[in-house]
């Protein structure tokens, strides 16, 4: 929708790229792997935004990436990580974990339960400085996602309380909001908001369902209402 201030795009849970193999259910919002459209490579600064389904036992074995800061962010069940640089861990629903690959770095994601899929949501971002030494941060922000409201999952921003990023102009924030609560949207030249779970109301562009998202460019802090279950939604915000 076309306003003073700038846009907002919304884009649809069954209209993402997708993927589906033996394991693999996945739901990509911008071009990725072997789905390419010119005119849907990004928003801002923010480069992948998959939602992945991974069968028991299964999930992504050792590749690499560099120059890339990556976030992963778990909505039920559980993924091993383990990367070159020995670091490994189980990341859960409500522990922020971000990898900056800079220089290279090899790595899988499996999901080691057998009793059930693991359902993600992995974020790519650019970082400001390219060839950093890579690195490894995660943080269990539960307690605090509990209190209601926007929570600062990582950021570049070092007034924040979130894991760091390596991209000053980047911010992910992840609200689990009961029903009919209400947050702004942060301001910025690029947002990206996507719907991860439950539905609601985005002032100024209608309803969003589970899957769904809102690509605004400058418009402004238009405030999302969470619909009559709930919503857990992850909030991009740029400068680029």
């Amino acid at each position: 929708m076309s306003g003073v201030e700038g846009f907002i795009e919304i884009k649809r849970a069954g209209d993402r790229f997708h993927t589906q193999i033996s394991w693999l259910n996945g739901r990509h919002s911008f071009s990725f792997g072997s789905h390419y459209d010119a005119t849907n490579t990004h928003h801002g600064l923010l480069l992948v935004s998959n939602e992945d389904y991974i069968d028991p036992m299964k999930g992504f074995t050792t590749h690499p990436h560099q120059d890339m800061e990556i976030v992963t962010w778990m909505l039920a069940g559980e993924v091993e990580q383990k990367d070159s640089m020995g670091n490994s861990g189980i990341i859960y629903p409500g522990l922020a974990q971000r990898m900056s690959a800079g220089t290279g770095i090899y790595h899988s994601e499996m999901n080691s339960r057998a009793d059930g899929r693991a359902h993600l949501v992995q974020m790519w971002v650019l970082p400001d400085t390219e060839r950093i030494k890579p690195g490894y941060e995660q943080l269990d922000i539960n307690s605090e996602l509990s209190k209601g409201g926007l929570i600062p999952v990582a950021s570049g921003n070092k007034d924040l309380a979130a894991i760091r990023i390596r991209q000053k102009d980047a911010t992910l924030w992840a609200g689990r909001l009961k029903a009919g609560e209400a947050v702004k949207v942060p301001e910025a030249s690029h947002v990206h908001l996507f719907v991860a779970k439950g539905s609601g109301t985005l002032a100024g562009a209608g309803n969003l369902d589970e899957g769904d998202a809102a690509r605004l460019v400058r418009a402004g802090t238009p405030l999302w209402t969470a619909g009559p279950k709930g919503s857990e939604v992850l909030i991009w915000q740029t400068e680029a």
